[in-house]
């Protein structure tokens, strides 16, 4: 019988696709490589709203009826932390809670957890009148904070910042509100994840 994998994605706008058709989010796009490399996967869940901080998405899972356990679980989220002008501590202790919640809808297996860095809009349209130089420097403080606490609990981790940065000047990388990523951004961002969700199951499958 054929496995059917389950697939979580926490997060905020840029988890959900804003300003692109569902099926051109990120965690679609991944299914979608993944099922065409020969992998069964059903329908990704979505937890994720524009706007949720870290706290708003720790309330909203405190409320949500979920599966028993999901096969693969990604977690994106702090932009509107850093946006907001919140606490990095609150961050920090927020992260750590869903983060821990993550792996044990993982079935606690940390290794099928993947943290997505936040990326960095500083040079977007939007962010055309502000302080670009701040912006840039607290999305690195906050993503030090999350890859810190991803290594030390040995989850996997997929730098999408770096990317966020390379692609500022081309403007179909954004979508027609100005700020959020294009279909092409979530694509690639798709091709970083489905790369290292394949390699664990190729590995897996041999072990």
């Amino acid at each position: 019988m054929e496995t059917n994998f389950s697939f979580l994605a926490l997060g905020d706008s840029y988890t959900i696709g804003e300003s692109v058709p569902l099926h051109k989010s990120f965690p679609y796009q991944t299914i979608q490589l993944l099922r065409k490399k020969g992998f069964n996967f059903i329908a990704p869940e979505i937890v994720a709203q524009t706007g949720w901080t870290s706290g708003e998405l720790k309330n909203a899972i405190e409320e949500y009826s979920f599966l028993y356990t999901y096969d693969f679980v990604t977690l994106l989220i702090g932009v509107n932390n850093q946006y907001r002008g919140y606490a990095i501590e609150a961050y920090e202790k927020e992260f750590a809670i869903l983060l821990s919640r993550a792996i044990l809808l993982a079935n606690k297996t940390p290794e099928h957890v993947f943290v997505l860095s936040i990326p960095d809009y500083s040079k977007t349209t939007f962010a055309k009148d502000l302080d670009s130089d701040k912006i840039s420097s607290e999305i690195d403080q906050y993503n030090e904070v999350n890859k810190r606490i991803s290594d030390s609990f040995g989850v996997q981790y997929v730098d999408i910042t770096t990317f966020s940065r390379e692609v500022t000047q081309d403007a179909s990388m954004t979508a027609a509100d100005g700020l959020h990523p294009s279909e092409k951004v979530y694509t690639k961002w798709a091709s970083m994840l489905g790369r290292q969700v394949y390699n664990l199951l190729k590995a897996e499958s041999v072990s």
